[in-house]
């Protein structure tokens, strides 16, 4: 943790932030601990602990820390997988996926893997999100109409499910939904005005009428935070409960980071990506031994903190307050809302992420639809848990695909300048006579090293009166071993037919393992070349005076 980070200072802004997002955060927290299937107080739990963590130890001053959507269908996923429908079973399962997922944070953050959100390319993430959008809402229409329980996440099948049981809709709760989520929506289009509140208070008020209508209500909440260690994994169960710890990991940071780092951005602050890593780790640890949810800095609590007008992590420390001050004095309230109002708000509040503009640049930019498109297929036919993986592995193939590529480019003097360009680009470039320059396009690793260097052979056998070449390795911040190996088979090869090697554009990391690697042809002199015209330069200047 950075020792000159300081904690904030009282600000009336801040106070009035922090009050305004309380009331928008609790009955949240309460129904996203449904979407994950566990208690309503999992969730009040885990909203407290991560507004007060992240408010004393965090970097960004306007990151609000709670449970999300995606963490806790993440979460009922694996519960699910783990324990089948056995409630009191997944509900110890959720606790030690939340404390390993909070260890994962702070073997990460001590690692300073800072950057691991970026194994999540953005297209992945969208894709994902909207998936995960429509499967949030389908398996809260059951508490919206009246529907009986739906379980899994396959979505074909969740539809199926749904139309057998139309017949089965309770008509007074199916009206309460509608028309709570008809108010969240028409509060959208009126500034500060609270929907969320709004509706909450409304349904409170009708609680009883409601409720002698048969429309279920939220019920009691047992609120105790009791210190205690989960049950841990029995011996089958220990690669799995890694492997979904590693993707609750995966998915609250990369949905943290970009919260954290939009928000920076956007008023210039600093961001502390490893800090930031430690104390996600320190709250999920918390609350995986408090019997909590998995919490992340979320982007809807987030912007309501901006809009808000917080101007410090005071914000959020003040909301942790008033939770705590909510769940003493007004528990018994928060008891009565009904659940198609809850389902209502979690419905309303991922239909941001419907939109289909989302994708609007990545077919106006022509790059990245199949992955983006691929993600989507992936959670909606596989779930959730298994459609991030697969969308994480194919982001990850398709990368690797992209690196191995062989592509090579030949390059000639621009307009008798320094510029040198790629011939095939732009065809008035003129080579140097004798001098073959040649420039790998992606960086030179294990997977494309011997490809490459194929290529380069049959550039130099294609000329005739061929004296020298220049390898340009401005895209090759390091060298593996095999391209190590490539390189000196390809530096002998040259030798063969009395024609020297020189490279160009170097790392100074790179030039200093090339001397210590020794490879033929390629002398200290061969190597000290800064730009390919000085290479092309000094080579010149050599053939003139011999």
């Amino acid at each position: 943790m950075s020792a000159t980070s300081s904690r904030p200072a009282f600000n009336v802004v801040d106070l009035l932030a922090g009050l305004a997002i309380a009331g928008l955060l609790v009955p949240e927290a309460v129904a996203y601990s449904g979407i994950a299937g566990m208690p309503p107080q999992a969730g009040v739990i885990a909203l407290f602990i991560g507004l007060i963590c992240y408010g004393l130890l965090g970097t960004s001053r306007y990151a609000i820390v709670s449970s999300t959507s995606s963490s806790a269908a993440v979460l009922a996923a694996g519960t699910l997988a783990l324990a089948g429908n056995a409630v009191i079973a997944r509900a110890a399962i959720a606790e030690t996926l939340v404390l390993f997922g909070g260890i994962c944070f702070l073997i990460a953050g001590f690692a300073r893997l800072g950057g691991l959100s970026h194994l999540i390319a953005r297209p992945v993430l969208r894709g994902y999100t909207f998936g995960l959008a429509v499967v949030i809402a389908l398996k809260q229409l059951p508490h919206l109409g009246g529907w009986p329980d739906l379980h899994g996440d396959f979505v074909p099948l969740l539809i199926k499910d749904l139309v057998q049981t139309s017949n089965q809709v309770h008509a007074v709760t199916l009206g309460t939904g509608l028309l709570a989520l008809a108010l969240l929506f028409v509060c959208e289009r009126v500034r500060r005005l609270p929907g969320s509140l709004l509706v909450i208070a409304l349904g409170v008020i009708a609680s009883p009428w409601l409720a002698a209508r048969g429309v279920p209500l939220t019920g009691a909440i047992h609120l105790h935070m009791n210190l205690a260690m989960p049950t841990w994994p029995s011996g089958d169960q220990w690669l799995p409960s890694v492997e979904l710890a590693a993707a609750l990991l995966l998915i609250l940071y990369a949905e943290s980071y970009s919260s954290i780092r939009g928000f920076a951005l956007k008023h210039n602050d600093p961001v502390e990506p490893n800090r930031d890593l430690l104390v996600l780790g320190v709250a999920n640890v918390l609350c995986g031994l408090l019997q909590g949810m998995p919490v992340g800095a979320g982007y809807s609590g987030t912007s309501a903190n901006e809009a808000a007008g917080a101007q410090s992590r005071l914000a959020g420390l003040v909301a942790g307050a008033t939770v705590l001050l909510m769940v003493l004095l007004l528990l018994r309230w928060i008891e009565r809302i009904p659940l198609a109002v809850l389902a209502a708000i979690v419905i309303h509040a991922v239909s941001k992420s419907w939109r289909l503009s989302v994708f609007r640049p990545y077919l106006q930019w022509k790059r990245d639809r199949l992955l983006a498109l691929a993600s989507v297929v992936a959670v909606l036919s596989l779930g959730i848990l298994n459609g991030l993986l697969v969308a994480i592995a194919f982001s990850l193939i398709m990368l690797l695909r992209q690196l191995a590529a062989a592509r090579l480019s030949v390059l000639g003097r621009l307009a008798d300048g320094h510029d040198f360009v790629d011939i095939a680009q732009h065809p008035d470039a003129v080579e140097p006579k004798g001098i073959l320059i040649l420039r790998p396009e992606e960086p030179l690793f294990f997977a494309n090293a011997e490809s490459v260097m194929s290529l380069a052979r049959k550039q130099v056998t294609q000329r005739a009166g061929l004296k020298q070449v220049i390898l340009s390795l401005e895209e090759s911040p390091d060298l593996d071993s095999t391209v190590l190996e490539s390189l000196s088979d390809f530096s002998s090869w040259l030798q063969s037919l009395n024609i020297g090697l020189h490279v160009a554009r170097l790392k100074d990391e790179t030039r200093d393992l090339l001397l210590r690697a020794a490879l033929p042809q390629l002398s200290p002199q061969a190597l000290n070349n800064w730009s390919v015209e000085d290479a092309v330069s000094a080579l010149a200047g050599a053939s003139s005076s011999t």
